[in-house]
Parts: structure tokens; C-alpha cells; sequence
């Protein structure tokens, strides 16, 4: 698939966060979105998912066959993880994850229960997730958009609240299941999250 930004512009009021940004994204690709806390980073990703619409240019995600994705349709294409991300907390993992993968398709060979065992919360899935630690929560929101099966996988600083061994975790999740898969943006400031990134993109550039 191919997603592509013709011209994007973000404004909120008269604050201008970005313009004119033209870029290409294509499957298999890595590419990491960079610049300091408060560029538009997060604002980009999430006008690139579609939860967002642009102040000026457009986008478009076009598949292997060469289709265009109509705007309301680009959610079935997208797997999304952000710190600011909501989640219901009154759901408890399992009932999340079943909830979840009722309209996200799982790869083959994966089911919620494995999930919940891979990523090691086994002794926690039927209990609510606000009883969670922040670290917990991190690992759930990264299982929704990891492990659909999604060919476009947006990830915006997707170890916040993580320990080493989550970070460890989150790196063999890519690898296993994600890289040569998946159009895969990164939205960060700490190399350990995109450093598998072949593609750098400064938002800096746009400002």
C-alpha cells in the first residue's frame, strides 16, 4: 500500500503546527516521524490515520492494487497506539481484546487467548484495566495495533511507561510481527523505539 500526503497543513486557530508536507510512504517501509516534544508529531500521526482532518492539503492511502481508500473507510487499514489513547478501562483485558479484534482481523495462528499469553499478562486478563499499572496498559495498546492484521501501523512514542523488559518486548514484537509486513510510521524522540526506521522524516522541515 501506499500512503501519501499532498501539501498537509495543520492549524488550530492561529497557531500553524505544520504546512506543505508532501511526502511518500510505502509498503514494506519503515519510516520515523522526528522533532522536539510539541512539534505536531502526535497531530501529524493522527491526520494520517484519519482521526483528524487536515487545515489544508489531503491524504491518501492507495492499495497494492492500486485503489484509492475512501476517507471513512481508512480505519479498517489502520492499527494505532498512542500515550494519549483511550481505552475501556471498565473492560477488562480479554473483554477489551475480544471487543477490539471484533472489527480488527487477527492474523493467522493468533487468537485473544494467545495474545494474552505472548505478551505476559496471563494472571491479570479478567480483571479491569483501570486496576493496571501504566506500564500494563502501554503493553495493551500496543497488542491492538501490533498484533491486527492491519497493512498500515501507526505508532506514536510507543514506549512511554515502559520498563526495559517492556521495551525488549515491544523490539521482538516488531520484529516478529510487524517488519517486511506492514507500512510501519514511528513518531519519536528516543532511538530505541525507530531505530529500525530505514526512513527519517524531521516535521521540523515543515514548520
Amino acid at each position: 500500500m501506499n500512503l501519501k500526503l499532498h501539501q498537509v497543513g495543520k492549524r488550530f486557530q492561529r497557531h500553524k503546527v505544520f504546512k506543505d508536507v508532501t511526502y511518500s510512504f510505502t509498503t514494506p517501509g519503515t519510516y520515523a516521524l522526528l522533532g522536539p516534544n510539541g512539534s505536531g508529531k502526535s497531530t501529524l500521526m493522527r491526520v494520517m490515520a484519519a482521526m483528524q482532518a487536515p487545515t489544508t492539503g489531503k491524504v491518501t492511502i492507495t492499495t497494492q492494487a492500486g485503489e484509492i481508500v475512501p476517507p471513512e473507510q481508512i480505519f479498517k487499514m489502520v492499527s494505532f497506539c498512542a500515550p494519549g489513547q483511550e481505552i475501556v478501562e471498565e473492560f477488562t483485558m480479554r473483554e477489551f481484546l475480544q471487543f477490539h479484534f471484533s472489527f480488527k482481523p487477527l492474523p493467522a495462528g493468533l487468537s485473544v487467548q494467545k495474545i494474552i499469553d505472548i505478551t505476559g499478562l496471563a494472571t491479570a486478563a479478567d480483571k479491569p484495566i483501570y486496576d493496571y499499572s501504566s506500564g500494563m496498559k502501554q503493553r495493551v495498546k500496543l497488542a491492538q495495533a501490533i498484533f491486527a492484521d492491519t497493512p498500515l501501523l501507526l505508532l506514536d512514542e510507543p514506549c512511554s511507561n515502559l520498563d526495559d523488559k517492556g521495551v525488549a518486548q515491544y523490539r521482538q514484537w516488531i520484529e516478529e510481527y510487524a517488519l517486511g509486513k506492514k507500512l510501519i510510521i514511528v513518531a519519536s524522540n528516543d532511538p530505541r523505539e525507530y531505530d529500525f526506521c530505514k526512513e527519517h522524516l524531521r516535521i521540523e522541515d515543515y514548520q
